[in-house]
């Protein structure tokens, strides 16, 4: 009996904690985000904001995040401030996060999301010049 129990926790708990690791694109998708035709980059030190509206474009960086995985962090302390929030549009559906933060849940990223999103943001300011 007391064997049971125990399988019975550690499947619930691996179960719990496999549930809570997913991919930007788990993410997205969950949130019927389908077809991505426009996004927005905001500087969260400026204010300022990229958006991006060629597909070519809007698949380039899609590629470049969508596999990463988000780890919730232990600390889910209130935090202020970010470094880049990001909205991927479809139509009328949006599914707004920044660089840590999905769905008011803090999180860690493997690979690291920052640099990859500030050296695309810093490339697509070059090209507007």
């Amino acid at each position: 009996m007391k064997r049971l129990l125990f399988i019975i926790l550690l499947l619930g708990l691996s179960g719990c904690t496999a549930a809570k690791i997913q991919s930007l694109e788990q993410f997205y998708k969950n949130a019927k985000i389908e077809a991505v035709d426009k996004v927005v980059i905001q500087d969260g030190s400026t204010g300022a904001s990229k958006t991006i509206l060629e597909q070519e474009q809007i698949s380039e960086f899609l590629s470049l995040i969508k596999d990463i995985e988000f780890t919730p962090q232990d600390h889910q302390e209130q935090r202020v401030g970010w470094r880049y929030g990001i909205t991927l549009l479809d139509g009328e559906k949006e599914f707004k996060f920044t660089l840590n933060e999905i769905d008011d849940i803090y999180y860690d990223s493997n690979p690291d999301i920052h640099p990859i999103v500030d050296e695309y943001y810093k490339q697509l300011a070059i090209e507007e010049k």
